[in-house]
């Protein structure tokens, strides 16, 4: 049965008054607890996580509201489970924000397993992200128009192997099921196999007296056998663990098409299985195995501060070059599409300046390539009528003989009269070639975009306006070193992405409130009043119960209250 109690319903006598000192409500009201407990717990998706509990029948659920910020500050403070129970138990500041009752509180380690999973099953952290964010965005009336969009690499709690040690825990990791539920199978395969992988995964192969090529071969020998040995036997077929050695050994090794022989591959690229407990993992040969973060954030220069706006996560193999499209769909459905977006190189292919545009967006992101060098001449230097492709005149002003733009082949040919090429002051810097008696310039729509983009990125406009893009090696590195995003305690994209959304929607939280505290008093009612606005909008639809009114009075209370805290 579905158990909420909306944070924003005051009772007639508040639990924390007697259960707390009044100078400790009054220091978890100054900090993060007084500003969670008020402005951001309401906001959890309680009416989505209610879905998966009957309205009326079975016993009543945990507190939704406060399990849902369990997981919030269990992500963002990077704890374990053990630990987050224990906050949630026994500390003041946790019991205060969240809502709980000290006297009555009670919690368990399963209980938030079985919450996560819940999370992890609906998506909640994306929908937490964006309401979190939305509210402080209003609240701090950032200016959105200008954003940065940068990648991180992130770990996963996950073992990192080499080839031949992945091949060999992929079958060891078999062979244990395989006897542990199909016995007589395990039995008859050969001794010298099974008593191969019998080792702990520390000391496989410890007794091997060959080189590291050999015992690479020797594996795949192996795991081509076992793969082979079970492939008509559809119970076994069937199990995890065998699908994880048949994608290793297409993965990492070359099999002859009769399926007798096998080759260790000299390069796999980075698609590839790095661990078969961890089968979302791939590989950055720059950065190692694990995912990517995609992250946009506001880099407006009224903005007090920044917050991230966006935020995806993907597997450490995906180009840069895929992300813009996503990420823009991402802002667009928040209602946050920036009019300029800048990015590194990494971004900037053509097909995605040319994508931004269409959706109003000027992506800032230099083009791959160098600059022309030495005064050399490009098809930016061509007067080009952009509908029509085709060059009007050449950088010296002599008109072509003629210009066609093949729209199947999406080329454009230009032939210049011999009698003004040849007499040119440009012929050596120009890259119209001599074709018999004529000179030949072909070009595509993408490269004179490219080389339009090429030579503004060598102005000082460009690089003063472009180099807001560096600040955002910060968040991505305040983000590992303060909320522990480098290296998660969890495994899996769906819960890798979770982990990731929370630690983001917390970041910007803090970060709101250093901003408010900075502003101070003459500030704070016109705050108060725009997330008081927007987050009692979101009430309406977490339970389907009419949700109390809310002012901007309490949030006041609270702003203020953080006065105390600067003096301090």
């Amino acid at each position: 049965m579905r158990y909420a109690v909306d944070p924003r319903q005051k009772p007639l006598f508040d639990p924390a008054e007697t259960m707390f000192s009044p100078m400790a409500i009054k220091y978890m009201r100054q900090d993060w607890p007084g500003l969670f407990r008020t402005q951001i717990l309401h906001l959890m998706p309680v009416g989505k996580i209610a879905e998966n509990f009957h309205p009326a029948l079975g016993c009543p659920t945990k507190e939704l509201y406060s399990m849902a910020g369990v997981i919030f500050l269990k992500e963002f403070f990077n704890l374990t489970i053990e630990e987050a129970v224990r906050r949630y138990l026994m500390d003041a500041g946790w019991q205060y924000a969240l809502n709980v009752v000290p006297t009555t509180a009670g919690m368990s380690h399963a209980t938030i397993e079985r919450y996560m999973a819940l999370f992890v099953k609906d998506d909640i952290a994306s929908e937490v992200f964006h309401r979190v964010t939305s509210a402080l965005i209003e609240a701090l009336e950032l200016d959105v128009s200008h954003q940065r969009l940068d990648s991180t690499h992130v770990f996963s709690d996950m073992a990192t192997f080499g080839r031949s040690k992945l091949m060999g825990v992929t079958i060891k990791r078999f062979l244990t099921q395989l006897k542990r539920h199909h016995r007589a199978a395990y039995d008859a395969l050969p001794d010298e196999l099974s008593s191969r992988y019998a080792p702990s995964q520390a000391k496989m192969f410890a007794d091997f007296t060959g080189g590291r090529q050999l015992l690479r071969q020797d594996v795949a020998e192996d795991l081509l056998f076992v793969v082979n040995r079970f492939a008509e036997d559809k119970t076994v077929a069937g199990r995890a663990s065998y699908q994880a050695m048949a994608r290793v050994l297409h993965e990492q090794c070359d099999v002859s098409e009769d399926k007798t022989a096998v080759e260790v591959k000299a390069k796999t690229g980075g698609d590839v299985m790095q661990n078969p407990s961890e089968p979302d993992a791939t590989y950055d040969g720059h950065k190692g195995p694990g995912y990517q973060a995609q992250i946009a954030e506001t880099c407006g220069e009224s903005n007090e501060q920044q917050l991230i706006t966006a935020v995806d996560v993907e597997p450490a193999h995906k180009s840069d070059q895929d992300a813009p499209e996503p990420m823009l769909d991402q802002l667009e459905e928040q209602d946050r599409t920036p009019e300029t977006l800048h990015a590194d190189g990494g971004y900037g292919r053509d097909n995605n300046v040319v994508a931004a545009a269409d959706r109003g967006v000027d992506l800032q992101s230099p083009a791959a390539g160098n600059p022309p060098q030495n005064d050399t001449l490009t098809v930016d230097d061509f007067a080009i009528d952009e509908a029509s492709e085709t060059v009007e005149r050449c950088p010296a002003g002599c008109v072509p003989r003629s210009s066609v733009h093949d729209s199947e082949k999406g080329r454009t040919r230009t032939v210049m009269s011999a009698s003004d090429c040849g007499s040119c002051a440009f012929a050596l810097q120009c890259p119209a070639q001599r074709d018999g008696a004529r000179y030949v310039l072909d070009h595509t729509p993408a490269q004179r975009r490219i080389a339009a983009r090429r030579a503004e990125q060598t102005t000082d406009a460009f690089k003063e306006n472009y180099s807001i893009r560096a600040g955002g090696e910060s968040v991505n590195s305040g983000l590992k070193r303060k909320t522990g995003m480098g290296r998660l305690r969890t495994r899996g994209l769906p819960r890798v992405r979770m982990a990731v959304l929370f630690r983001c929607a917390g970041w910007n939280l803090f970060r709101a409130l250093a901003t408010l505290r900075k502003r101070g008093i003459r500030n704070f009612k016109a705050a108060a009043a725009s997330l008081g606005r927007i987050v009692s909008g979101f009430g309406g639809r977490q339970t389907g119960v009419k949700p109390f009114a809310v002012g901007p009075q309490p949030i006041l209370r609270l702003f203020s209250t953080t006065l105390i805290l600067v003096a301090a």
